[in-house]
């Protein structure tokens, strides 16, 4: 829903101005399909404002559920009718959490990631990524579920889209409408370092996750080009402001590819990196999927990866993978020939 012209729209016919907020509660909150739900408003307003505004931004035309039953992944068709996607993971306590897409493609070209490959087409507006997750919000809903954590880990890199990636926030955290607490979002960055310092300031303190990769700079170069504009030297420092601004926890993202970044000495440099702030700092380890550029590191390298980190003292986590089979998982979505 495009909030902005809803407000001109009540201003314009000179509308009481709790008319946004009924129609905002009902979009963000109850999750109706259309205009016609917001039974608080006439006939005659709701079909004025339909006629001037799309109840969606975004128009979904297919969905695939993994064969666990653990990841749903959406394709949606903007306005313009450039495609995007975005998946929800659904845990076994009882969490769901929905990963949105900030852009159309990205502009980075991190080499192992499926949407750099689809080149980069535009920002997404906050309303098209908050859409998004009213749409994974609708599908709960019909199971008797909730979304209960938002990450911006789809495609594109948040930080290039700033401004309308924290509108998107504050629509997910305003207590008038989907009410979403703060410590539920998390942003993840490739190492976009004025976007971490700008973060820092935020009076919204949502979790910061970074997209790491290698502590080894030739390494980090290799795989992820943005190391030659924010090397890790600046990257940690930026960090380190926003651990000491926010007191919040940063997640470093770190996929393992076989025989690139899973040597002793990689987690060893990732262990000296992570020993500057250990109470703060905290390595997940996921396993990547299959590209024709590189291959997953085995299990039981993973699993020997951790236990090094373990072993200097970093806290580090083995995390699970969602939605392989449906091309949901981290670092694969791409909205290919669409």
């Amino acid at each position: 829903m495009d909030f902005r012209t809803l407000g001109s729209f009540i201003r314009d016919r000179k509308e009481p101005a709790y008319r946004v907020k009924q129609a905002t509660q009902v979009f963000s909150q109850t999750f109706g399909d259309s205009w016609d739900s917001v039974t608080a408003w006439s006939k005659k307003l709701r079909e004025e404002i339909a006629a001037i505004i799309p109840w969606d931004e975004l128009t979904c035309v297919d969905v695939k559920e993994s064969g666990e039953g653990d990841t749903v992944k959406f394709l949606f068709s903007c306005a313009d009718g450039l495609r995007i996607e975005s998946v929800i993971m659904r845990h076994g306590d009882g969490r769901n959490t929905v990963c949105v897409s900030s852009q159309i493609g990205c502009p980075m070209k991190c080499g192992f990631c499926a949407t750099g490959a689809s080149g980069f087409k535009r920002s997404l507006t906050g309303e098209e990524i908050f859409d998004q997750v009213i749409h994974a919000a609708r599908w709960l809903k019909g199971r008797g579920e909730k979304v209960t954590n938002v990450v911006y880990m789809g495609m594109g890199e948040p930080f290039n889209n700033y401004d309308e990636v924290m509108r998107s926030v504050r629509l997910l955290n305003d207590p008038d409408g989907f009410g979403l607490g703060a410590r539920h979002i998390s942003i993840s960055t490739c190492g976009i370092v004025p976007g971490i310092l700008k973060l820092a300031d935020e009076p919204i303190q949502v979790n910061l996750a970074v997209s790491l990769h290698s502590a080894i700079p030739e390494t980090r170069s290799r795989i992820m080009p943005v190391n030659k504009a924010y090397p890790i030297s600046s990257l940690m420092k930026s960090v380190a402001t926003y651990a000491d601004k926010t007191n919040r926890k940063v997640f470093f993202e770190y996929l393992l590819l076989d025989g690139v970044n899973d040597s002793k000495k990689e987690a060893l440099a990732l262990a000296k990196l992570m020993e500057t702030n250990k109470r703060l700092y905290h390595a997940n380890i996921i396993k990547y999927n299959d590209t024709s550029s590189f291959t997953a590191t085995p299990h039981d390298a993973r699993v020997q990866f951790v236990k090094w980190l373990h072993e200097a003292g970093v806290p580090a986590t083995h995390r699970r993978t969602f939605g392989d089979d449906i091309d949901a998982a981290c670092g694969q979505l791409a909205a290919k020939g669409r």
